[in-house]
Parts: structure tokens; sequence; C-alpha cells
């Protein structure tokens, strides 16, 4: 009986230690007077929340946690908790067990923490969204799947939490990283900027070289979207800084110089059937119409025929295009892939379309944005009474390459810093190009945001270095990305690999960004335009404070965003992050799940 005090006595003596370590972490970072972010301590000594310390490596410590229950059910779980190679530290977690089973299990567990909530040192019972959250988890259309829900108030309650370390593929939740990143590090009201400018002399009217199109990365040149100058406008523009040199004839080319951005244009995990799609088309200094480009498609008269296809915007003579492509029995769908490349003007259409299908437009990649832009941008030039001697070109491996099949005896191009420039036009803001790239997913917009963060800030847009430039970028709103892995800006590649308590880690640290109030307007709503089908069954004084974003690809399925608090009320926002990968179930199965999830942690607020 002694010996029993004794143990308890010492056991309580090291949880107390812990409570009041100066190194444990805090829910919440402050601003230190350096304008680093420190962490103050607080822990909840009632409910006694198990975060990673640090402490010496000399330091055993258990922390033990109440587990709830049925009152007839002694349970104790013990799972060490990953933090610092030089702690060894104890957690103790509920489990779901039979009410006659006395059971103790031992497993490694990934607990978060999240320094940039304020902690109001409060003990919620289980809420309707975490019973919820675990009833799911055991739901037929959740068989085999992972599940990784997190959401917290801004003060630091846990609302729902369930594998909320697990790393998972993020898909297009990713873009909310990004676009975030963006807006905090370059600024809302950032513009990219497109040169105009040229090589050689102008004498009588005649430039006696070649005209530059120097591209700054805009996304959005010749775009259908619309956000986007029109491309008749903006050409005018480009042809006012002509007028006002007086060139009225070019012996020469117009080059389109996509050199700000270096490297591959896609990244190297991306699937050959994606990289043909216009989901996949990558990006480049100087872009044209997104660089993808659209092909009209109908089914052959009978099963086995070829079926018809044609370019129809932009048009690309020097491609050539090949279409072994077959008409197929009706239900099988449209099964059509680009298959092209950088290096050479050629591509097929391949697959299969379904002989019941209606004709329609598929929007595929192109690989020529900088050559495409230089040739419309030529073509107008010459309808406008300026002719061009020598057609457009682009610039490949330093060299101008107006013949796109080789540049092995092309000229070097002329350095940038050695041309006479006209003029400059100017992109939509950059918060304008985040709210489109959340809003409609668009991940062209979202690898550009990417690389432009490694161009501005690490000196080159390769993947390399973007994802060198992200990580500082992160470390500089407090947020360390050690924990996960971060290898393009859109989500399209499955290397990514993201948790619920980083996104919620990563939005709450977002709210204190001075763009926040910009960034949180990138991000859907439940009812709008691309959002339509979210919430279908809750109020719209719900809907209206629901910030989203989704996420998807095949058996993924997320969704990350903020619940505001109602009007009038003293509540916190939420931050929330809820996660499904490896489903076998369709998305109309998936979502109803997950928003009710949503529905029930904002009835909270």
């Amino acid at each position: 009986m002694r010996f029993g005090i004794f143990i308890n006595s010492c056991v309580c003596a090291l949880v107390m230690s812990v409570a009041i370590a100066p190194s444990a972490v805090a829910l919440r970072q402050a601003q230190g007077p350096s304008g680093s972010l420190v962490t103050p301590l607080s822990i909840d000594s009632a409910s006694l929340v198990t975060e990673p310390v640090e402490e010496s490596a000399s330091l055993s410590t258990t922390v033990t946690e109440p587990v709830e229950g049925p009152a007839s059910l002694s349970t104790t779980v013990t799972e060490p908790v990953k933090g610092p190679a030089s702690l060894p530290v104890t957690a103790t977690e509920p489990v779901e067990e039979s009410a006659s089973l006395s059971t103790t299990v031992t497993e490694p567990v990934e607990v978060a923490s999240f320094p940039q909530l304020h902690s109001t040192n409060k003990a919620r019972s289980k809420t309707k969204a975490q019973r919820y959250v675990e009833s799911i988890s055991r739901s037929e259309s959740l068989k085999s799947s992972v599940l990784g829900v997190l959401a917290l108030t801004e003060g630091g309650d846990t609302l729902a939490s369930w594998n909320s370390g697990q790393r998972m593929v993020p898909a297009s939740t990713m873009k909310l990283i990004t676009t975030g990143l963006a807006i905090h590090r370059l600024g809302p009201d950032f513009k990219y900027v497109t040169r105009i400018g040229y090589s050689g002399s102008i004498k009588d009217g005649i430039l006696d070289g070649d005209l530059y199109i120097v591209g700054g990365g805009d996304p959005t040149i010749a775009s259908k979207d619309s956000i986007a100058i029109p491309r008749a406008k903006l050409f005018a523009q480009w042809k006012s800084f002509l007028d006002k040199a007086g060139i009225k004839k070019i012996n020469g080319k117009v080059i389109g110089d996509g050199r700000y951005f270096d490297g591959p244009i896609e990244h190297d995990t991306w699937s050959y059937q994606d990289i043909g799609t216009a989901y996949g088309a990558g990006g480049n200094g100087l872009c044209f119409y997104e660089n993808a480009q659209d092909f009209r498609v109908s089914a052959g008269p009978s099963v086995g025929s070829p079926v018809n296809v044609t370019v129809s915007f932009p048009n690309t003579p020097w491609m050539r295009y090949e279409y072994p492509c077959r008409t197929a029995p009706a239900g099988t769908g449209d099964q059509l892939y680009l298959f092209n490349s950088e290096f050479l003007p050629y591509a097929e259409i391949r697959g299969s379309f379904a002989i019941d299908r209606k004709p329609k437009t598929e929007e595929f990649s192109n690989k020529f944005g900088a050559y495409t832009c230089a040739h419309y941008f030529c073509e107008y030039l010459k309808s406008n009474g300026v002719p061009v001697s020598e057609g457009p070109a682009d610039i490949r491996l330093g060299r101008v390459r107006s013949n796109l099949s080789s540049n092995e005896y092309a000229p070097y191009a002329s350095r940038v810093d050695d041309l006479n420039m006209l003029g400059q036009t100017y992109s939509p803001s950059l918060k304008r190009i985040a709210r489109e790239t959340n809003l409609k997913s668009d991940n062209f917009y979202a690898e550009t945001l990417f690389r432009t963060l490694g161009r501005r800030y690490h000196h080159s847009a390769s993947y390399d270095s973007s994802y060198v430039a992200v990580n500082e970028v992160m470390k500089n709103i407090g947020v360390s990305a050690d924990d996960v892995r971060i290898v393009d800006g859109s989500g399209l590649a499955r290397h990514n690999y993201i948790s619920p308590s980083f996104f919620v880690r990563f939005l709450s640290a977002m709210m204190d960004s001075p763009s926040f109030a910009d960034y949180i307007q990138t991000i859907g709503q439940p009812g709008n335009r691309h959002y339509e089908s979210r919430l279908k069954d809750a109020p719209a004084t719900v809907k209206s404070r629901v910030h989203l974003k989704s996420g998807s690809m095949n058996g993924v399925r997320c969704f990350s965003g903020y619940i505001e608090p109602s009007a009038g009320s003293k509540s916190d926002t939420i931050i929330f992050s809820i996660m499904t990968n490896n489903s076998l179930a369709p998305a109309s199965r998936i979502d109803p799940l997950i928003d009710r999830i949503i529905t029930l942690l904002a009835a909270d607020n």
C-alpha cells in the first residue's frame, strides 16, 4: 500500500514537472521583441492534453489523459509521443473497447502542436461533431479508407480530432497553402510585368533586329478567364509601344521570351496522362491561353471508326497531330488523352470516345506557350500594317528557335539586360489571381504562383528552388514544414503529403498575416457558383459563415477552411481540415459525410 502511494506520488511529481516546464509547447505563438515568434507556456492541468515537449536526454516522462467511455470500462492506452529524439515521452489516449474489457495498447502516434492558436485552458466534453466523426470512421462508405480530421477554435479548443497527424494526399486543397504564401509574401496587390523590347536598331521606321516579348510569369495572357485583359486589348497596348518608337516594319523575328521561368515546365511526378490535359499544362515565363489548346471531338459513324478531331483554339500550324483514337461502344465514356512533349512539335490523341457521347470541346495542353504568343502577336502586327520578315520564334537552351524541330544552328538570344525596352503591361492583381486559383481550382495559376516564389526569393523557378522558397516563407509565418512533403503548388502530384494538423496550423497562422482579409476572400463558400452542391441542406446562416477549399482525385476527397462565428456571437473562428484517402466509394457518398461534419462544427459556433 505504501509502495503504491509512493509510486503515485512520483507520477504526480513528474506530471507537475511537465505542466510547469518552460519549454512546453503552447497553443499560440506570441510576437517576440525582435519580431520572431516565441511560444508562451499554456497547459491545461485539468484536462492534461499532451503536446510534444523538449527536455534533456535524461528525462523520461509519463502523461496521463482521462479516457471517455462507458462507466464500466477501465482502459489505459500508452502511446509514445513522437517528439525530439532526445525525449522519450509516453501519453495516454482514449480508445473504444467493449465494456467488459480492460486493455493496454501501445503504438506510436504523432501528436501535433499548434503554437499559433490562443489557449483558453478550457476543456470541452465530446462534441456532436466528434461523436459523428467516430461513427462514420466505421461506416461502409469509408471502409478501408483513411480518414483524418481536425477542427479547433481560434481559442484552442478541440472540436473534432481523428488521425489528425496522419499525412495524406491533399489534392487541390494544396492551393490553400500556395495562395496563402503568395499573398503573404508577394502582397495582395502584386502584379506580373510583361515587357516589349528589341535588339538591333531603328532607322526610317524599320527595326533592323528582333522584337522581344519578355515574359515575367503572367499566367493570364490571352486567358479566357474573366479577370484577364482581353487579347485584342493587350496586343493593342503592345503595338502602341511600337507606334511610339516609330516602328512600322520589322526586319527580323517576333520572339517569345519565356526565360523568366527556368527548369522543366511540369513536375516530374505528374502522371503522363495528366500532363497532356489542360489542368496538367505546365507554366513558363511567357504563356498563352494558360498553355492550353481546345479540340473539337465527336464520335465516328460506327464502333471502331476514327474519332473526329479538329483543332479549335489556338491554331498551331507548326504542330503535327496524329489521332489514333477510335469510337467505342456506348456507355464507355470519354477516354481520350493527348501525349505531347516540349522538345518536338508533335502530339498524339489516343484512347476512345463512346459512340453515344455528344460532340464536345476537349481541353489539352500546349507545350509551346511562348512560341504561340509570338505567333499570334506577329499575326496581329501583320494585320495592322506592321510586316514581320522572319515570323515568330521562341528561346530554348539560350538559342532563338524559329524551327521548333531543331535549334542546332540557331543564334543565341540577346540578354534581357541588353535589350532596348519600349514599354510594359501588367497582370491583374495577385489577390484576383489567387481568388480564381481557389474558386476555379486553377492548376495553371497555382503552379505559376508556386514557381514565382522560387524565382523571386531563390533566384530560380525550378521546382526544387521553389520548394526551398516555400519553406522559407512558411517559416516566416511561424509554421514548420518539416513534418510534411510539398512538391508542387496545385496538388496535382500524388507525392504531396499533408496532415490535417498541418492544414490547421497553416490556416491559423494565416489569420495573423497582414493580408488575411484578402486571403479569406479567395476561398469559396457553399452555395456560390463553384460550390453550389456543398452543404445543400444547411441553412443560409451556416453557409454564409463557411469558407472552404475542396480537393479531389481518384480515391481522394478533402476539405479545409474556416467557419466564422455567427453574427453577434462571441465565439471564435473555427479552423478545420477533413481528409479522406484510399477511398473506393464515389464522391456522392463521401461528400455528404463531410458536409455533415462541417454543419455540426458550425452548430457548435
